[in-house]
């Protein structure tokens, strides 16, 4: 049918389980429709509102759309759309900020409520009902499992190479019941090519022909250059020692310029054979594997430029056998991270003199775009490393501060800070020492002074000398942000 016509199907309250992970392989035709329809509605004094349930970031024309016509009441696990992020932050909107591991847990446990509705884009349908996943999976099998209804979109402009590169494993199970996930190197397969559906649950299929949102990334600048040839010693240093194979551990990066950075270094670099267990697959990581410098990539979903998307669909045959989407559950999950040793590589808004980061608020209470996966790695990687320019707002704003304000990441997770100015390894140390370190190693010069003052006097007055702070004015350089002042 329609996508008017499938849109029409979903109900004031229904709490939606859409696909789409970083702005691959979300519904193109049913969300719009359905933005139109609660325009209608709430322009006639309707009230239509629906809960949408994702994998990670979407596209304008879904979480934008929805967001631009008040029509979503509750959203989860991660967002980035700037509609979206306003009203959020105007307090118009409720959202969930939950690590991507949990999220299918979260569902099957009922901890969010009943999941109505699926719409889920798919490559293709087999004749016995079996779903060719697209170019994410994110929490589709979760979605397909648990809603009462589901939407099919089947997008045509998807490669038809697809089929064969994705890893659904349906062996998940709640508490007592679990095994372990049978993953010891990135490139194993435990499960099958194939999503699974409930013929009897399908209310709709449309059918579609649209491109996914690629995101541009822009070159690398002298920060990011900088920030990737810290990351690269000091991995040189780590194999010299003995604490890294010469092929290093499997990566994990984060989304943005920076870790593109990173991968054109180990793309240029000594390391060969490489794998990675990661989240998202970038215009970098693709590139290494191109290069034959990354054996295998296993990720939930693609997030590249259409130049990169380009080479890919060019050579899809070939890169699938090198390449494994699974479920976000697996993508992410800590078991699989702490057995792999994965080196979690994310970034973040700032960093405390501590090490404690803020990856998700700004002056911390208006949310950016959320956790994602990065406290999934973090928390479970060998080696877990946070990168950051050292300041922003054009120098007016420190990036290392005295106390972060908010924490998504404890000191207790935080290994190793990354500035364009140094990197800080903080393992073994105590917090006074680890503020030595982060302070001469990685704040800008032109505010080391000052943190180097606060941490002087912070030590000399603070009640407590195990992590020294001065609580009556902690937080004075956000406070002078937000007047407008220089911090």
């Amino acid at each position: 049918m329609p996508a008017d016509a499938a849109a029409a199907l979903i109900r004031n309250g229904d709490n939606v389980g859409m696909s789409g992970f970083t702005g691959a392989g979300y519904p193109k035709a049913v969300p719009p429709a359905l933005a139109r329809r609660i325009e209608e509605a709430n322009g006639g004094g309707n009230t239509f509102r629906i809960g949408v349930w994702t994998g990670a970031s979407t596209a304008p024309e879904l979480d934008g759309a929805l967001a631009k016509v008040g029509g979503i009441e509750m959203r989860l696990p991660y967002q980035s759309d700037p509609t979206c992020r306003a009203r959020i932050n105007a307090g118009e909107m409720e959202y969930v900020d939950i690590h991507l591991s949990h999220v299918a847990q979260f569902v099957w446990s009922g901890f969010l409520g009943k999941l109505d509705v699926a719409v889920v884009e798919v490559a293709g349908i087999l004749e016995d009902g079996r779903l060719v996943p697209s170019s994410s999976v994110g929490n589709n099998k979760t979605w397909l499992d648990q809603a009462d209804r589901i939407i099919l979109e089947v997008n045509s402009w998807q490669s038809a190479h697809l089929e064969g590169m994705h890893d659904i494993y349906y062996g998940t199970q709640l508490p007592p019941h679990r095994k372990p996930l049978p993953i010891v190197q990135p490139s194993d397969r435990i499960g099958e090519p194939y999503l699974r559906c409930d013929l009897n649950k399908v209310i709709a299929v449309v059918e579609t022909h649209s491109p996914d949102r690629n995101s541009a990334f822009s070159a690398p600048d002298e920060n990011s250059r900088l920030i990737a040839a810290h990351i690269l010693e000091f991995f040189q240093h780590e194999v010299r020692k003995g604490r890294l194979p010469k092929d290093l551990l499997p990566l994990q990066s984060g989304v943005g310029n920076i870790a593109n950075a990173v991968m054109a270094g180990l793309n240029d670099g000594p390391f060969e054979n490489m794998t990675a267990y990661t989240e998202v697959l970038q215009d970098g990581m693709l590139d290494m594997i191109r290069s034959g410098k990354l054996a295998c990539a296993s990720a939930t979903a693609f997030s590249l430029s259409n130049d990169a998307l380009s080479r890919l669909n060019a050579d899809l045959e070939r890169y699938r056998e090198r390449i494994i989407l699974r479920p976000q559950e697996i993508s992410n999950h800590p078991e699989v991270i702490r057995r792999l040793g994965v080196i979690a590589m994310n970034g973040m808004i700032e960093a405390d003199i501590y090490g404690n980061v803020n990856s998700t608020h700004v002056m911390g209470s208006k949310i950016m775009n959320g956790i994602g996966g990065s406290g999934d790695f973090a928390r479970n990687a060998y080696l877990s490393i946070f990168m950051t320019p050292s300041q922003a707002k054009n120098g007016a704003v420190s990036c290392i501060v005295p106390m972060a304000s908010h924490v998504d990441h404890t000191e207790h997770d935080v290994q190793v800070i990354v500035t364009e100015q140094g990197l800080a390894d903080l393992r073994g140390l105590s917090p006074k020492q680890r503020a030595r370190v982060v302070i001469e190693n990685c704040a800008h010069p032109d505010f080391r002074p000052a943190l180097r003052d606060y941490s002087k006097r912070a030590l000399e007055r603070s009640p407590g000398r195990q992590t020294p702070h001065l609580l009556e004015e902690v937080f004075d350089w956000h406070l002078r942000a937000l007047r407008g002042e220089p911090m």
